[in-house]
C-alpha cells in the first residue's frame, strides 16, 4: 500500500484558509473556513507517528492525536470522528478554542525539527463538523437506566461533560444553571468568530434529547437552595465556574464607560442570539463609533477587541503591562487581532481614569521587565515619570476572574475553600469535605482552559459512579 503518513518533509503545513481581515472584521462568522477532504487528509499525513507522542502527552485529555490523524489520513473519517470523541466529550469546541499552539501542536515533534506542526486542532474540528453533517454522532442511548439521580450546578463545560457522561451510563441528571442557554461561557463568553453559537446549541439539544434535565435561570442561593438541591439528588456536582471579574480601582475608576469584560461580551452575544439586550442598544455595551481600550493581556482581552472591531470602534488599543513575548493569550489570537487593526500598547499599566461624568481617558505608566518572580516571569515594574493618558470613550476591564463567595451566596456550612476561594476538593476524586458533593473545572482550579474543565467533568463523572455504585452495593446488602 502507498504510504500515507510521514509527508511532513514533502507536504507544508497548511491551515485552512482564513477570510481576509477587512472581510471578517464586519461580521461574528468564524474566520476560518473549512478544510476540504482531500487537505484534511493531506495535513494528517504529515503526523511523523513519532514513537512518544508529544502531542498526546500535552494535551490535557490524552487524545489520541497520531491515530486518529492516521485513520483521517487513510479516509476512514467515521473511524478517526469515532476514536477522536472517546476520550474528548466536545472535540467540534476544543477544536475551535483550544490553544493548540501551547498546547498538542506546541510540543509537536515536527515543529520541533522545523517542518511546522501538524494543524491538528482544525483537523479535530473538521472531524466532528463532518460527523455531524454525516448524521454519524450517535445520540445518548444509555444500555440500562439507573435510579439514582445526579444534580449538576452550572452548564458550562464541566458541568456539560459531566452529564454527558453520567447519562451514557444511565443515571438520571438534572443541570442548574443561572442562565437561559446552556454553556455557561461557550455560550456567553466566547465570541461567536473563534465558535459560532449553533456549535454549542446542537450539544445542548444532544443533551436535552438524550434525558439530561435542564432547569435555566435558576440562581443556586437566590431562586433555589443548595439544602435542596442536595436532599433531591444521591449527589451533586459543583461546576458553576468562576464569573466574578477581577477588578482595579484607582481614580475615575466609578465613571460610566468603565464596563467589565464579562458584561460586555454578554451583551454582545445575547445581541447576537436576537435577545432584547437594553444596555447595548442605549450604547453603554456597545463600542459602535468610540475610542476603546482594553486593559488586559489574555485570551478573554483578544475577545474584547476583537469584538469591538466588528461592533464598528473608531480605534481598539489593548493597554499590557507586559511585553508581547509574555502574553497570556494564545499567540495565534494576538495575530489575529492585529490583522483587525488592533493596536496593542506593551509595557504599559493602568492607574485610574479621566472623566467628569462619562471616561475619556485611562491614565497609565510606562513599564520595564524587572527581576523574575517565584515563577520564573519577570515583574513588570514602572519607569520613572513616565506616566501617560490614552484617550478612550469605552474602557474595558479584562483582568481575569475570580470565585464568587458559595458558602456567603448558597448558605452552606462545612464546605471547604481554599485560600484564593476556590472549591477544595480530591484532586483525583473531586470529591469535596461534603459527602456526595463533587467539585469539578473553574471553581476548583481557578480560570483556565476549556479543556481542562472537560477533563474535570470526564473524571468526576467517574467517581460520581463508584460512590452511587457503592452506596447501591451497600443497601443491597
Amino acid at each position: 500500500m502507498v504510504q500515507k503518513m510521514l509527508k511532513f518533509v514533502s507536504l507544508s503545513r497548511e491551515m485552512p484558509e482564513k477570510r481576509a481581515a477587512d472581510d471578517r472584521a464586519h461580521d461574528f462568522s468564524e474566520i476560518y473556513r473549512d478544510y476540504a477532504r482531500e487537505k484534511a487528509a493531506d495535513q494528517a499525513a504529515r503526523c511523523s507517528q513519532c514513537g512518544v507522542p508529544f502531542c498526546q502527552t500535552h494535551c490535557p485529555l490524552h487524545n489520541n492525536i497520531p491515530d486518529w490523524l492516521k485513520l483521517t489520513a487513510e479516509g476512514r473519517l467515521r473511524e478517526a470522528y469515532e476514536l477522536s470523541q472517546q476520550t474528548n466529550t466536545f472535540p467540534e469546541i476544543c477544536g475551535r478554542i483550544c490553544p493548540q499552539d501551547r498546547l498538542c501542536e506546541g510540543n509537536c515533534v515536527i515543529e520541533q525539527s522545523g517542518h511546522g506542526t501538524v494543524t491538528i486542532g482544525s483537523i479535530e474540528k473538521y472531524l466532528t463538523d463532518l460527523a455531524f453533517e454525516e448524521g454519524w454522532v450517535a445520540p445518548i442511548t444509555p444500555l440500562s437506566e439507573r435510579p439514582e439521580s445526579v444534580g449538576i450546578i452550572g452548564a458550562g463545560p464541566a458541568g456539560l461533560a459531566a452529564a454527558d457522561s453520567l447519562r451514557r451510563m444511565g443515571f438520571q441528571v438534572t443541570v442548574y444553571d443561572r442562565y437561559d442557554r446552556g454553556g455557561g461561557l461557550l455560550t456567553y463568553g466566547i465570541p461567536g468568530f473563534k465558535l459560532e453559537k449553533p456549535v454549542v446549541m446542537q450539544r445542548n439539544a444532544q443533551l436535552e434529547e438524550g434525558g439530561v434535565t435542564f432547569v435555566k435561570n435558576c440562581d443556586v442561593g437566590a431562586d433555589m437552595g443548595f439544602d435542596e438541591i442536595r436532599r433531591i439528588h444521591e449527589a451533586v456536582l459543583i461546576a458553576t465556574g468562576v464569573y466574578k471579574s477581577r477588578d482595579i480601582g484607582g481614580p475615575g475608576s466609578g465613571l460610566a464607560g468603565i464596563v467589565q469584560a464579562i458584561d460586555y461580551l454578554t451583551a454582545s452575544n445575547r445581541k447576537g442570539f436576537g435577545d432584547a439586550v437594553p444596555a447595548f442598544d442605549s450604547g453603554e455595551l456597545n463600542a459602535e463609533g468610540k475610542r476603546v481600550v482594553v486593559v488586559g493581556g489574555g485570551d478573554t482581552a483578544m475577545d474584547c477587541v476583537r469584538t469591538a472591531v466588528r461592533q464598528g470602534a473608531v480605534s481598539v488599543k489593548c493597554l499590557y503591562r507586559r511585553d508581547k513575548a509574555n502574553m497570556p493569550g494564545s499567540m495565534r489570537e494576538v495575530s489575529n487581532a492585529e490583522e483587525e487593526g488592533v493596536e496593542f500598547v506593551w509595557l504599559t499599566a493602568p492607574k485610574g481614569f479621566t472623566g467628569d461624568e462619562t471616561v475619556t481617558g485611562v491614565k497609565a505608566a510606562r513599564m520595564r521587565l524587572g527581576a523574575p518572580d517565584a515563577t520564573g516571569r519577570q515583574m513588570p515594574e514602572p519607569v520613572p515619570g513616565s506616566d501617560f493618558t490614552e484617550p478612550c470613550d469605552l474602557a474595558i476591564k479584562a483582568l481575569g476572574f475570580e470565585p464568587e463567595e458559595l458558602m456567603r451566596l448558597w448558605d452552606v456550612e462545612g464546605l471547604e475553600v481554599t485560600r484564593w476561594g476556590t472549591v477544595k476538593a480530591d484532586f483525583r476524586s473531586h470529591a469535596t469535605s461534603l459527602p456526595g458533593v463533587y467539585a469539578a473545572g473553574d471553581i476548583v482550579r481557578g480560570a483556565s482552559l476549556v479543556v481542562w474543565a472537560i477533563r474535570d467533568g470526564r473524571e468526576a463523572a467517574d467517581a460520581i459512579a463508584g460512590y452511587l455504585s457503592s452506596a447501591a452495593k451497600v443497601a443491597a446488602e
